[in-house]
């Protein structure tokens, strides 16, 4: 789905980052491969990355700016998944 492509972008850049804590990542990872899954359904698959990202958001070791970008990522997703 090309409207994902900018969405995966500013996951891999919180996966580059060096600050963000292990388990953060790993779950950033699991809702990358949630969104590049091409044999689920576009709305499972993005409620699927939406829940796995929410579920980390109250993590007291993550930075406060990557839980912004999550909070702005989250956003951005349900607003693509309105559309469909």
């Amino acid at each position: 789905m090309k409207e994902l492509e900018p969405v995966i972008k500013m996951l891999d850049e919180i996966l580059e980052e060096r600050g963000v804590p292990k388990n953060i990542k790993k779950a950033v990872e699991e809702s990358k491969n949630y969104l590049n899954n091409d044999k689920m359904q576009p709305e499972v698959k993005i409620s699927a990355a939406v829940h796995r990202l929410d579920e980390i958001t109250n993590d007291p070791n993550m930075p406060i700016y990557i839980r912004t970008k999550i909070w702005n990522i989250m956003s951005i997703l349900e607003q693509i998944r309105s559309r469909l």
